[in-house]
């Protein structure tokens, strides 16, 4: 039961939500339930059928509908004398800048991925409010919290990399499914079914044995007068026949290694089989096939282990749907998890890739989980971590800092608890973020763009939206719809010049100032001129130094999850959350010595090196084999 102050702290306070989906929907209602009366939510995606088993706020009906707007009047018909704001949007449009966020006592993140999180923690910094993170996955769940100058900020800490395999582990020597599924997935649909001109790893070309012509083919074009029965017969056994025999060539790479067994057409069916290309199942009342190809082929369990004649059938059978049913699509498709025929294909040739390097199979199943990171959510976690974001937006409005926790929800017990409160850290003084500390980029400034530096560094490693840059007084680049068009002009001739030929010359030694005036965020990076760079371990052509480089994705010989994570860490192993959707696992990780605020304040009060966490308070090691 909430004290009379809390209850007062509660009431005359405005709060914004950002994400109405797992947690979103159990927020809202811990929320209202709570007594806030005042709550903003802004949420751009709408509703899907996956969402229902989960976001209890939403039903059938409201399928294509916008979440944050059906969670309002879901939450309204219980608690009707209660403000509920609802915004259907993205938190990175310009309405929602830093005055919009200095309407709010406190933020309460229920995003879905690492781009939003690092916006609203600019913002939030910016605009002198806490914010509340959170996150889960499956059992596991967590919720920190990040108050300007008093914690660290949600940038403060590294975030996991997103896992990647070597080319040609991939191409050449899988090892396991993963390496297949990203086969499947990266480089054969999209040679399939993408951009024609987009060169991938699979571009192999090979003699026209028909033709007099010296000049090679592109074994994925398709021939004049081919049918998608015969293209597919072909591309089968040039990928998983011609191609798996090309690699044995190689007798030093199958040194050490078991060899792959090269699978051609002939040798899975019989030569009538296929010619059907895999369609065995039509029906004969002359209906259209359904767009599945375990429909078509009678296949209705995804939880079912196909055997390499089921596979190869789907496949073909898919790759036939696909030409025939979805022709006008070839060209500009992209993989969706979501797309059940190209769940189906990837599924499919991942298998036929595995059997043929002795790899254990997959169901379609397990398949579409490991193609689409998903780890399936529990309702039950969302909830509980709505109560915990709850629980600290409370101590957050009564000021209550010295009861700030970061609190993990784990799936075993670590010293008997499952609940697991730390306390939080203070600012990373090294943050460029909230710390103001410059960044070093070596690079080469006789051949490097101002393009590569504003793709490749201000958007993808600093993530600001809006950049302007500047040496000294002059300005480099800017963007903005408040531009007059030959300043635009100017800019984009910038952009494809090389550093040391700009306007104003950038060399070594030169600072530069990147500021984005919507997140309010300014930092200086100083330039190294660098002459030789290592391509294979520096493919970028420049090192970014300075700011929280994403962690390794590996430990200990296991591999890693691959998606964002959003908590601090200890010079203790600390159990590091990652998320997907608004899911997230734990990661044992080690990094640098870090000071809880207790500590800090002890050290700032007394003039003395602040004491070691004590037991209580200390994180504990969570062991990988747990999980």
């Amino acid at each position: 039961m909430a004290s009379e102050q809390q209850l007062s702290a509660i009431k005359g306070s405005k709060v914004l939500m950002v994400g109405a989906g797992g947690i979103g929907c159990e927020l809202l209602k811990t929320l209202a339930l709570s007594g806030f009366q005042d709550i903003h939510i802004i949420d751009m995606d709408t509703i899907e059928v996956s969402n229902l088993n989960r976001q209890f706020l939403f039903r059938q009906s409201h399928v294509g509908q916008s979440k944050a707007q059906v969670a309002r009047h879901a939450v309204l018909k219980f608690r009707p004398d209660i403000s509920i704001t609802p915004y259907h949007a993205n938190v990175k449009d310009p309405d929602f800048n830093v005055d919009f966020f200095k309407q709010f006592k406190v933020v309460l993140n229920g995003l879905d991925n690492l781009d939003a999180r690092r916006h609203v923690n600019r913002l939030c910094l910016a605009a002198g409010v806490p914010l509340v993170e959170s996150g889960t996955t499956g059992f596991l769940g967590q919720v920190t919290v990040h108050v300007k100058g008093r914690t660290e900020c949600y940038e403060c800490q590294p975030k996991p990399a997103p896992k990647t395999y070597p080319v040609c582990t991939i191409t050449s020597t899988p090892s396991k499914f993963v390496h297949c599924i990203v086969w499947a997935k990266d480089l054969l649909f999209a040679k399939l079914f993408g951009d024609k001109n987009q060169e991938n790893d699979l571009n192999v070309h090979s003699k026209d044995g028909s033709s007099s012509s010296e000049q090679a083919e592109d074994v994925f074009e398709r021939r004049k007068g081919e049918n998608s029965e015969e293209y597919g017969n072909r591309i089968y056994d040039h990928v998983f026949g011609y191609n798996t025999e090309l690699a044995l060539s190689n007798e030093e790479t199958w040194r050490n290694r078991n060899k792959p067994r090269p699978i051609y057409v002939k040798d899975i069916f019989s030569s009538e089989l296929a010619s059907q290309n895999g369609n065995l199942d039509k029906s004969s009342n002359g209906d259209p096939p359904p767009l599945s190809a375990m429909a078509s082929l009678g296949l209705k369990n995804p939880q079912d282990l196909w055997s390499l004649e089921e596979n190869s059938k789907v496949f073909l059978e898919a790759l036939m749907l696909f030409f025939s049913k979805r022709e006008k699509e070839i060209g500009n498709l992209s993989f969706d998890k979501d797309d059940q025929l190209a769940v189906e294909f990837v599924t499919a040739a991942a298998n036929i890739r595995a059997s043929s390097f002795g790899i254990p199979l997959h169901s379609l199943f397990e398949a579409k989980g490991i193609a689409g990171n998903i780890v399936h959510a529990v309702a039950t976690t969302n909830a509980i971590i709505a109560g915990l974001i709850v629980i600290e937006a409370i101590k957050v409005l009564q000021h209550d800092i010295k009861n700030y926790r970061m609190t993990y929800c784990l799936e075993h017990p670590s010293r008997k608890m499952l609940i697991m409160p730390v306390e939080p850290f203070e600012p990373n003084k090294s943050c460029y973020v909230c710390s103001e500390t410059p960044l070093d980029l070596e690079i080469n400034t006789h051949r490097s763009k101002l393009r590569d530096v504003v793709d490749k560094i201000v958007k993808a490693k600093l993530g600001m939206n809006l950049p302007l840059i500047m040496h000294g007084s002059a300005l480099l680049y800017e963007v903005g719809d408040d531009l007059e068009e030959d300043e635009v002009a100017n800019y984009a001739a910038n952009l494809e010049k090389v550093l040391s030929e700009l306007p104003t010359p950038v060399t070594g030694g030169t600072i530069l100032t990147v500021e984005d005036l919507q997140q309010e965020l300014k930092c200086s990076i100083n330039i190294k001129h660098r002459e030789e760079f290592d391509e294979e371990k520096e493919p970028d052509g420049m090192i970014l130094s300075g700011w929280i480089p994403p962690l390794a994705a590996e430990k200990n010989g296991k591999t890693a999850v691959d998606n964002e994570v959003s908590t601090s860490s200890a010079s203790e192993a600390v159990p590091l959350l990652t998320e997907d959707d608004d899911d997230l696992r734990i990661i044992p990780t080690i990094t640098g010595k870090k000071r809880k605020l207790s500590d800090v304040s002890s050290e700032r009060k007394n003039k003395r090196k602040a004491e070691e966490p004590n037991s209580k308070n200390d994180v504990v090691m969570l062991d990988d084999d747990k999980f």
